[in-house]
């Protein structure tokens, strides 16, 4: 079954990067998915593979050596992935968002021609690291309190010094701590009376002096995605390490929302997953394992249906939510943008709990891919900035007030 759904809607280049994917996923990264999953490895094989074929610049533009893809074509790209080995496509997608936000997403932000001008030359200097010499980004975000919900300024913070700026902070849940050459840290601009304005992004080189990674990672799951905790203390970067010019990432989180939902590809990838092995298990054709099926059972067949019904419900949203991606969207299309990501989190992890009721005792066996999904698509709807209980309370809210609208006290 094609990720896509029907894939006669995909463009040339869709289906090409969609095949090509898809192809790795079932050779090479489901294959070292256990292993990685066991040992909370980073899968430096698998980036090995998507260097090799080009994918770490899937979002640069080809003027400046990228494949020059769409937000709609990168999230059935990071589906396909999650489909075989959520952990790589989750810590891909920290990579990939750093080029989208540098990219077309400031593209369609206003900017003086100062502002244009720098941020094209800090930009090509980035992008020619990761097309060149296959440099890898991440996107340090959580700090444990309510900046990434974008509720309050970045603790992490970013004073103005002669050259560049001195950074000093702390981030949480890093993913490819330890495993990227670059962190895109968000951070805010130490200044009296700083805001959400303020916010700046800058791509830190983990070979700097004050950079450094702490703790342990032995989580419920996403293992693979190895989010240490990274520690920023008297960090100078150069001011090309800007990744967007100064506060324009408020404005690039207002008017293009659907940067934040980039997490839930990974989720339809999961889905998926949880429906292909139980078909394949119930018809008897999971490799290594004997040939008994199960699918003449009526409650078997009742649950694939139920099963099959939520993927496609799934489906159907993930995929308009990622057509309608755009510069200033529509309530409507900011609403159903909230409605999509919670739908994609929360189907994904009942989709594998219903998996493995289906499948039974043997679906717990870590020597099956079906445990290692229930695990990690159980982390989907706790994720920063949009968790489950977040995408309700805008949703609520944005259901029943229009713009500026408020209650009167009641005395």
């Amino acid at each position: 079954m094609h990720i896509a759904g029907n894939p006669s809607s995909l463009t040339p280049q869709q289906a090409e990067l969609i095949e090509l994917v898809a192809t790795l996923g079932r050779e090479k990264f489901a294959p070292r998915a256990a292993r990685h999953d066991l040992d909370a490895s980073f899968p430096f094989d698998n980036y090995a593979d998507l260097r090799a074929n080009g994918l770490l610049g899937i979002c640069i533009p080809r003027a400046l050596g990228g494949l020059g893809a769409d937000f709609c074509t990168y999230v059935m790209v990071a589906a396909e992935i999650g489909r075989h080995c959520g952990a790589t496509a989750l810590s891909y997608n920290m990579h990939v968002s750093s080029t989208m936000w540098a990219g077309f997403i400031a593209d369609a932000l206003d900017m003086s021609p100062a502002q244009r001008a720098d941020h094209e030359h800090n930009r090509a200097w980035h992008f020619e690291r990761i097309v060149r010499e296959g440099k890898v980004y991440s996107q340090p975000f959580s700090e444990g309190g309510a900046a990434a919900a974008g509720k309050a300024p970045f603790g992490t913070l970013a004073l103005p010094v002669e050259g560049g700026y001195r950074v000093n902070g702390k981030k949480i849940f890093a993913s490819l701590a330890g495993a990227a050459d670059f962190y895109g840290v968000l951070c805010t601009l130490d200044k009296p009376r700083a805001t959400q304005r303020d916010a700046l992004y800058l791509a830190v080189p983990a070979q700097s002096d004050g950079v450094s990674v702490v703790g342990d990672w032995d989580p419920l799951g996403m293992r693979g995605t190895v989010s240490r905790t990274l520690l920023l203390k008297d960090v100078f970067v150069p001011h090309t390490a800007r990744l967007m010019p100064e506060g324009l990432y408020a404005q690039a989180a207002l008017r293009f929302p659907h940067m934040f939902a980039t997490l839930s590809p990974t989720y339809m990838g999961i889905a998926q997953a949880a429906y292909d092995f139980t078909v394949a298990y119930l018809r008897a054709e999971v490799p290594g394992m004997p040939a008994v099926k199960r699918r003449m059972y009526p409650t078997k067949q009742i649950a694939v249906a139920h099963m099959r019904i939520q993927l496609e419900q799934t489906r159907a949203l993930f995929l308009q939510n990622a057509r309608d991606a755009a510069v200033d969207p529509d309530k409507d299309t900011r609403m159903r943008l909230f409605a999509a990501h919670y739908t994609i989190m929360e189907n994904a992890q009942a989709m594998a709990a219903l998996a493995i009721r289906t499948c039974g005792g043997q679906s717990m066996l870590k020597s099956l891919p079906l445990e290692r999904l229930y695990r990690d698509s159980r982390c989907g709807s706790l994720m920063l900035p949009w968790t489950a209980e977040l995408c309700l309370d805008r949703l609520g809210r944005d259901c029943l007030y229009e713009p500026g609208e408020r209650d009167e006290e009641i005395e």
